[in-house]
């Protein structure tokens, strides 16, 4: 809504006023993504303590998966149980509302991503809901809950196959490195590939948010990292320049982008070890949909598994560790995901999540380090 603003200044200017000449900066992407990222994390400032207060009204705590786990975390974290959970209302809520302030309104990405986020946002809640009022881990069934993740890729492929400013890009695949496609996709194959970002994403997402601060932090890194790429590649100048694909209303979802980094960071000083509430599959699974979209947007999918390294190797961890019990019988690491091996190794939770955090910058600069090599 704040986009319009630089209207003022055009009025001003036919009519030879110099009043609201200081408005034309509301038309400019990068002034409103920065604006769009202090809006969202002081909005997590300022609801903070309001909305923790209102989860330990509700008696929302945190459910524990078995008596083992509450044996082995126990003696790694204490007596986190209880502690609120569903504290992703608090960062979806900054970002949903930043967007709305900051971003170009008629731009047909941002209504993708906000419908990503309202869409894993309530499949989210609802297991978290679920679990809390069972008292145990068991919420949404993960059948249930992977259909449903399945209907939303699909609805992003129709939206991209269909959409007439991107029909031409949706089944094009490119690699890190090459400024070229390397493959078109068939129908089909698009929708596999989308399945498997949107999907990828949101449970990797959501197996990283295990420790204080670990899933926000690592958001952080990975949304201000494509608010550079989302904004280069729609640029046409810059796009051009870098060898990378222009794509078409892309460069507005840097807004996004970077609400979504100033909300992971606003839910980072409430989430921060010792943790005052955690961030669920509210937040988690959302946050990783809306990553998938970016990628997707600006064709950059491939370059998700690099820049979101950290979720990568938690999801692979879990993968990992599943298929050697199966055949094996034997176990790969002391407990998956990842982190609760380090842990377990002997290293402190503070330590685990600091060196993750280094390791997303890590990626995040890889990653964005590819766009000068093609």
């Amino acid at each position: 809504m704040l986009y319009y603003l630089h209207l003022l200044h055009e009025y001003g200017t036919a009519a030879g006023s110099e009043v609201f000449k200081g408005f034309n900066v509301f038309q400019y992407i990068t002034f409103r993504s920065l604006g769009a990222g202090v809006t969202a994390f002081l909005l997590c400032l300022i609801f903070g303590n309001r909305v923790i207060r209102r989860l330990i009204s509700l008696r929302l705590g945190q459910p524990i998966r078995s008596q083992e786990e509450v044996n082995r975390l126990h003696e790694l974290h204490g007596a986190k149980a209880g502690t609120p959970t569903m504290g992703g209302v608090l960062l979806l809520g900054a970002l949903i509302t930043s967007t709305l302030l900051w971003a170009r309104p008629e731009n047909p990405l941002i209504w993708l991503a906000l419908f990503t986020v309202v869409y894993l946002g309530a499949l989210g809640f609802v297991d978290d809901y679920l679990k809390v009022t069972k008292k145990s881990s068991d919420g949404i069934s993960s059948r249930l809950k992977f259909t449903l993740q399945c209907v939303l890729a699909a609805m992003i492929t129709a939206f991209f196959a269909y959409g007439s400013p991107f029909s031409g890009q949706s089944s094009e695949l490119y690699v890190p490195f090459l400024k070229e496609p390397i493959i078109h996709l068939a129908g089909v194959f698009t929708f596999v590939l989308y399945l498997l970002v949107i999907v990828g994403a949101s449970n990797a997402v959501n197996l990283t948010d295990g420790l204080d601060g670990l899933a926000a932090g690592c958001t952080a890194t990975v949304g201000f990292a494509f608010a550079v790429l989302t904004y280069a590649a729609g640029n046409t100048k810059i796009a051009s320049y870098l060898q990378i694909p222009f794509v078409q209303f892309s460069g507005e979802l840097a807004v996004v982008c970077m609400a979504l980094t100033g909300a992971a960071l606003g839910f980072l000083w409430w989430n921060c070890h010792p943790a005052r509430v955690f961030m669920g599959d509210t937040g988690s699974l959302a946050i990783g949909g809306l990553l998938g979209v970016f990628a997707i947007s600006c064709k950059q999918e491939l370059l998700l598994a690099v820049m979101g390294g950290v979720f990568v190797l938690e999801a692979g961890s879990v993968i990992l560790q599943v298929a050697s019990f199966k055949l094996t019988g034997r176990r790969i690491f002391k407990m998956s995901p990842l982190h609760h091996h380090f842990e377990l190794s002997g290293w402190k939770e503070s330590t685990v999540i600091v060196r993750f955090w280094i390791l997303s910058i890590i990626f995040a600069l890889l990653g964005l380090a590819t766009l000068k090599l093609r």
